[in-house]
């Protein structure tokens, strides 16, 4: 995985996690379902990421 996608997926799952926890506080449901599904997306791309990095080895 490189440094650059590492940090992609750490900063979609930052993102994510603050806008879920502001949709909290603000019981905006449509901004938490968003931090949620950001955080979802961080996931998959360091998923996605481990597995190529399984088939480099």
């Amino acid at each position: 995985m490189s440094a650059e996608d590492k940090i992609k997926a750490a900063a979609e799952k930052a993102v994510g996690k603050v806008k879920e926890t502001v949709g909290k506080v603000t019981n905006d449901d449509k901004l938490v379902a968003e931090g949620k599904a950001e955080q979802a997306k961080g996931n998959v791309r360091d998923a996605a990421e481990n597995v190529k990095d399984a088939f480099k080895k």
